[in-house]
C-alpha cells in the first residue's frame, strides 16, 4: 500500500478513508488533530514534510482565496500581501515533490485565478452522496479526474456551508472534506500508489 500526506488537514477525514482502505496514510496541519488518531498526525508547518510520500492530497487555507472572500480585499488593503502568500503557498503544494498530487480549493476570486492556474475538475459533494453543494475545484497532477460514486440531483442539495454563521467553529466546519469525496479519493486514487 501506498505512502499518503494529508496536507493541511486537521479532521482526518481523508486520512482515515485512505486509513480504512490500508494505506499509510498521515495528516499534517500546525492544528491539533480533531480526527481522534492523533498517532496519525502530524502537527507542524507541511512544507517541512512533503518528501517520501506516493501521494499528496493537499488543503490549503481558502481564506485570501475563495471568491467568497474578495470583498475583503478592497476593504482591508493588508489582504493583498496574505492573498500574495497565500498563492505562494498553494503553488508550493502544488508544486510539491511528489509523482502524484492532488490540491482542492473552493471557487477562487479573480486575483487568485490570475495567479494560479484553473482546475483540472470541479466536484460537488452531491456527486458523492451528500446532500449539500458547495463547488470545489481540484488540481490533478499524474491523476484521474474523480468519477462521481452517489449522484443526488442538484435540486435536492443545499447550500447550508456559506450559510454556516459566525462561530469560533465556523472554519473548521466549512473546511472540512465530505465523507463521500474523501471516500472516492481512496478508492480512486488509492489504487494508483
Amino acid at each position: 500500500m501506498g505512502k499518503v500526506l494529508i496536507a493541511c488537514e486537521e479532521s482526518q477525514v481523508v486520512c482515515k478513508a485512505f486509513r480504512n482502505l490500508g494505506h499509510y496514510a498521515y495528516s499534517c496541519d500546525i492544528q491539533d488533530c480533531s480526527g481522534g488518531h492523533e498517532e496519525w498526525h502530524i502537527k507542524d508547518d507541511v512544507l517541512n514534510h512533503l518528501e517520501g510520500w506516493d501521494l499528496i492530497i493537499a488543503h490549503p487555507p481558502c481564506t485570501y482565496l475563495c471568491n467568497s472572500g474578495v470583498q475583503w480585499l478592497h476593504k482591508r488593503p493588508e489582504r493583498w500581501e496574505k492573498l500574495k502568500d497565500a498563492v505562494d503557498f498553494f503553488l508550493k503544494m502544488l508544486n510539491a515533490p511528489c509523482s502524484r498530487v492532488a490540491v482542492e480549493n473552493p471557487i477562487m476570486h479573480r486575483y487568485a485565478r490570475e495567479r494560479i492556474p484553473a482546475p483540472t475538475q470541479y466536484v460537488q459533494p452531491y456527486q458523492f452522496g451528500e446532500i449539500v453543494s458547495k463547488k470545489t475545484g481540484l488540481w490533478l497532477k499524474n491523476l484521474p479526474q474523480l468519477i462521481p460514486t452517489k449522484l443526488i440531483t442538484k435540486d435536492k442539495a443545499v447550500q447550508k456551508i456559506w450559510r454556516e454563521p459566525p462561530s469560533p467553529e465556523r472554519t473548521r466546519i466549512r473546511s472540512k472534506t465530505f465523507i463521500g469525496i474523501a471516500e472516492a479519493m481512496a478508492e480512486q486514487w488509492g489504487g494508483l500508489v
